[in-house]
């Protein structure tokens, strides 16, 4: 790799090959050493040797410096490939501290306000993994910015800001990829192509884990840390006190090992992504990658059900923690109704499984068989269903052995990425659609062109949530 060789084409090799799915995706930064394909050390041209300058690197632009951003590691060796080349240019969380200790490492800049850093031409890429609502502002601002935008899962917290984020991608042209892993995986592109190609004949009924839905919380008051924006932190949402159960994404918070200091003292209860209105709990966090799975193989990724209930027909009445517990107890409750959607095919989607296995995949139940993809497996019943190779002809899917490198090399290409945009926003849909589906406990009609609930006004009173003043959908964007 030398200075001669384009920006583009550096940016298409970005990362290194891990497996995606299992292996969590990374990128790596420049290296000195070349390294061959067995993995050892070249004696290199003074040509070769050289790092890329700077001009020659593609500047990544990381938003939020917690948890989920670590596992999404800058800065490892390359598995046997050439090096390749990312770097991180710049860094904002609303905890400062958070960024000040990410900006030490990668010797870059760090800002407490995330528009900072799209001002900066250096940034060519954005990373965001951030508080679910806080997805749709840092995406439509990223896209303004003319910045091309990886950003985690769910897509959004509310159908409305996820078609607003479609707009912005889609005016903008820039390329999005969300981080639901799971198409990025051999086995699972396998299963989903058995099931197109008809090895389980007419597929007639879809089962998936019932996932829980959000809680309500109002917690005590703790002291603000000091170098924490808690204003900002709320965001569209009503300001509540300070607590660290309300602050971490989960508790017990998963430190690693590359960010061990994460403060989460008095932190005893479930944490902000089991709580409405950050989240929509485990059936839009989890949800989103077996539903991804659904939507994938019954090639509804421009589309959705056109119906949604729930058994047994009873509205879900709000489970309010006053005080940090166990999660356990409240996903009892939320999960004690099943959801079920109707395609337009008459395919019917059931959330009805205990099986925890299939919180990332589903049971696709066909005339002939059935397929069950799960993270990083399938199983086939009866055995052997697989054993036939597909024919020439048959419906293939995208191929993608790691979710990263496939949005870099879709950077470079202009193309699609394997989770688009759309894709993404259509799989946070079906999730949102369960949700307000108990919150209704009742059925509801669901268009899936227009997105809304014909004729339904409290219903589409849920496609939306109240947002502050300064933190509005925009109008146009």
């Amino acid at each position: 790799m030398t200075r001669k060789m384009s920006r583009r084409r550096l940016l298409g090799q970005a990362v290194c090959a891990a497996s995606a799915g299992i292996g969590l995706p990374m990128f790596i930064s420049c290296r000195k050493d070349p390294i061959s394909e067995t993995g050892n050390a070249n004696v290199a041209s003074e040509e070769e040797d050289k790092t890329p300058g700077p001009n020659d690197q593609i500047g990544v632009g990381i938003i939020g410096c917690g948890r989920r951003n670590a596992q999404l590691q800058v800065g490892r060796g390359g598995q046997g490939k050439q090096p390749k080349c990312a770097r991180i240019v710049a860094v904002a969380d609303f905890n400062i501290k958070r960024a000040e200790q990410w900006g030490a490492k990668y010797e870059c800049p760090a800002y407490q306000e995330y528009r900072e850093l799209l001002d900066r031409k250096d940034v060519d890429v954005i990373i965001y993994a951030t508080p679910e609502h806080w997805h749709y502002l840092p995406c439509i601002h990223a896209a303004q910015a003319g910045k091309d935008i990886y950003g985690e899962q769910p897509l959004s917290h509310t159908i409305r800001e996820g078609r607003v984020m479609v707009d912005a991608v889609r005016k903008y042209n820039r390329v999005f990829q969300v981080g639901e892993q799971q198409r990025s995986h051999p086995a699972a592109r396998k299963a989903a192509e058995l099931v197109l190609n008809g090895r389980i004949g007419k597929v007639r009924e879809v089962i998936g884990y019932n996932y829980p839905s959000p809680w309500e919380c109002n917690f005590p008051g703790q002291p603000i840390p000091e170098e924490l924006d808690w204003d900002r932190w709320c965001g569209p949402n009503k300001v509540v006190p300070y607590n660290t159960n309300l602050y971490l994404s989960r508790v017990p918070y998963e430190r690693t090992k590359h960010w061990p200091n994460e403060a989460e003292e008095n932190a005893v209860g479930p944490g902000w992504m089991s709580f409405r209105p950050y989240s929509g709990g485990e059936l839009v966090n989890w949800g989103c990658h077996g539903l991804s799975m659904v939507q994938w193989v019954l090639q509804m990724d421009n589309s959705g059900p056109s119906e949604v209930w729930v058994e047994p027909a009873d509205k879900l009445e709000p489970l309010v923690y006053n005080k940090p517990e166990k999660r356990d107890r409240g996903d009892a409750f939320t999960s004690k109704t099943t959801i079920n959607y109707r395609f337009a095919n008459d395919v019917v989607l059931k959330l009805n499984s205990t099986d925890k296995r299939l919180g990332g995949g589903a049971t696709f139940i066909g005339d002939k068989g059935q397929i069950t993809i799960l993270r990083g497996k399938y199983e086939c019943e009866p055995k052997g269903l697989d054993k036939d190779p597909l024919p020439a002809d048959a419906i293939r899917l995208i191929e993608s052995d790691n979710h990263m490198q496939n949005f870099f090399d879709c950077v470079e290409s202009r193309e699609e990425p394997i989770m688009n945009v759309e894709s993404a926003h259509r799989v946070a849909t079906l999730c949102h659609l369960g949700n307000i589906a108990r919150r209704l406990g009742r059925p509801a009609k669901w268009d899936p062109e227009k997105e809304e609930f014909p004729g339904d006004d409290e219903a589409n009173q849920y496609l939306d949530c109240p947002k502050r003043k300064g933190y509005e959908l925009p109008k146009q964007v």
